[in-house]
């Protein structure tokens, strides 16, 4: 059965019951940590519900946002979320896979921020829109970095969220363009847990790396500090 109930945030409220996906902590993170400065047009590919383009929007107030999303009924359902907010002027979200998107795509944009699928196709479930949330065989990492760098100006930024192992597969491919890494974070469920995932944000600039490690939950298994004050302008619990 779907869940009707939306997620609430400060803000704004996402509805996901028809969604692969749904509102999870990988997106609040994305949301919440990605970008620097003051950018004026954001893309990101693969919206899903798209809480990530509604937290971006409520952090850049001069960002126009456009988001691709290949699920139809997922863009259908980040497309009402984003009317229903208080930046449905400035979002708008496209139904189409990001290789036909950046086909004959003039513009440029200041940032580019994903979650991309990154399970390989041998480990797909019987859901068909999760594996096409989940799964890179219908946008290989390879595909993913030749697109970005292709909407990239000078000074753009891209921000990705993976698992370790992932990540390192998509460094390798962004480096190797002549990308550089400018801030790494280290997301952990508690200090003494191993590492979940890894949020990098890359440019063409000659940046020195700022790193940090975050976890969710301090020792006493509470919200930590970090996570708090990351989140406390978007989520009620804070």
């Amino acid at each position: 059965m779907s869940n009707p109930t939306p997620f609430r945030f400060k803000q704004f409220s996402v509805n996901h019951d028809r969604c692969a996906m749904k509102v999870g902590t990988d997106a609040v993170l994305l949301g919440s940590i990605s970008g620097s400065g003051n950018p004026k047009s954001i893309l990101e590919i693969g919206v899903g519900t798209g809480v990530v383009s509604l937290m971006l929007a409520q952090r850049f107030p001069e960002a126009r946002i456009t988001g691709v999303e290949i699920d139809r009924e997922a863009w259908e359902q980040a497309s009402e979320n984003a009317r229903q907010s208080p930046w449905k002027d400035r979002i708008d979200f496209v139904h189409m896979s990001f290789q036909d998107f950046c086909v004959n795509q003039s513009q440029k944009y200041d940032l580019i921020v994903s979650n991309p699928p990154f399970f390989p196709n041998h480990l797909k479930s019987l859901d068909p829109k999760r594996n096409l949330a989940l799964h890179n065989d219908t946008l290989s990492f390879g595909e993913l970095v030749s697109g970005v760098i292709s909407l990239f100006h000078p000074f753009s930024e891209f921000w990705a969220i993976l698992p370790p192992v992932q990540m390192e597969e998509l460094e390798k491919l962004m480096v190797s363009k002549g990308l550089r890494i400018h801030t790494r974070t280290f997301i952990k469920d508690n200090p003494a847990k191993n590492i979940l995932r890894v949020i990098l944000g890359f440019s063409f600039l000659n940046h020195a790396m700022y790193s940090k490690d975050i976890s969710i939950k301090d020792k006493n298994g509470n919200y930590s500090k970090d996570y708090s004050e990351l989140l406390k302008e978007f989520l009620i619990i804070f």
